[in-house]
Formats: structure tokens, C-alpha cells, sequence
């Protein structure tokens, strides 16, 4: 059924008019109890899209995720939640559209080709390994030690909190790196 906006409302007025006129509505109160979520668990976590941190809450059962809102005891979104997080829900059930393995171009190549995991992981290594050796620097001009480089950047996720923002930049910085960008405020 498709319900716009204003049938909605006309449809609630009918009923506040309905229950004063002395109508039971036990049946409708008792069918509407018993959804979906009320034997499931609730765990509140973070909206991964932006940088706000809005709080959701997540309803799950059996070990699946069943439902998701926004949390009313946040005081950041109160409850609320913009369309990118009204749709987190969607990202616990499998889109047959959705990628699942990584995809690797070669340099010059006009073909994707399917690749592990772990050779995906070996590959980055090995290249941020590379362009590191062949750009690092000891000193600068001046002669002082900086050992560096520049030829390496890194922006971070926004999803992030501080404490995994502090691990992140420690290893970006034990790398060598100076260009650290980040918009961490959760």
C-alpha cells in the first residue's frame, strides 16, 4: 500500500477521532505490539557516513540485523537521521550488484581482473614500500634530519573516533609520512 504524507495524517485523525468516539481499538494495539523487534537485542553504534556521528540504534535477532534507527537518547541526532543513515540498514543484506572480491587494473590495461585478498594486500604493501624508498628522505636542504617523505599522503575516514585516529596517524607517521589529513570528530 502506498500511503502519501497527507493520507497519513488523514488516516491518524480518523483514528484519534475513532478512539474518542468510544471505538475499541484493543486488536490494533495488540497487532502493532507484537513487531518485528520487540524479542530483538538492541546495540547502539555509529553512522559510518559522515563525520556528525549520529547514533543508531540496531535491532538484531538470531544474529542478523532486523532493524535500524536513530537513537532518541543521542544528543547529537536524537533520533534523527539523514537518508545515508536511514539507509544503513541496507548494508547487512547482501546486494547481488555489490563487489565483493577486490578488482585490479593493470598500468595501461582496459581489463578488470578478480583478485584475492591477500594479493590485494601484498600489492599495496609492496608499492607504498617502493614509492617510500625511492622518496625518502634523511635530511632536507639545510642538512637537519627529517627522515620523510613526501611522496606518500594519507586522508583518513571520517567514520573513525579519536583513539583509532591516534593508532592510524602513529603508523602513517612511523612510515615516514607528513601529508596526514583528517576529519575525525567523533
Amino acid at each position: 500500500m502506498n500511503i502519501t504524507r497527507r493520507g497519513f495524517l488523514k488516516i491518524s485523525g480518523g483514528a484519534v477521532a475513532a478512539g474518542s468516539l468510544g471505538l475499541n481499538l484493543s486488536e490494533v494495539k495488540a497487532s502493532a505490539a507484537t513487531t518485528k523487534i520487540t524479542s530483538a537485542k538492541e546495540t547502539t553504534t555509529v553512522c559510518p557516513y559522515c563525520s556528525v556521528g549520529c547514533s543508531i540504534i540496531v535491532h538484531t535477532q538470531n544474529g542478523k540485523v532486523v532493524n535500524t534507527e536513530g537513537d532518541p537518547d543521542s544528543p547529537i541526532n536524537q533520533g534523527s537521521l539523514c537518508s545515508k543513515g536511514m539507509s544503513v540498514y541496507q548494508l547487512t543484506h547482501v546486494n547481488p550488484d555489490r563487489l565483493t572480491k577486490p578488482l585490479y587494473r593493470a598500468p595501461k590495461s582496459d581489463k578488470w581482473e578478480e583478485k584475492s585478498w591477500e594479493w590485494t594486500l601484498e600489492k599495496i604493501a609492496n608499492n607504498i614500500k617502493k614509492s617510500r624508498d625511492e622518496s625518502f628522505k634523511q635530511t632536507n636542504t639545510k642538512g637537519e634530519i627529517v627522515n620523510r617523505t613526501e611522496a606518500i599522503a594519507s586522508v583518513g575516514s571520517a567514520a573513525m573516533d579519536n583513539e583509532e585516529c591516534f593508532i592510524y596517524q602513529k603508523f602513517l607517521r612511523s612510515l615516514g609520512l607528513v601529508y596526514i589529513e583528517h576529519q575525525a570528530r567523533i
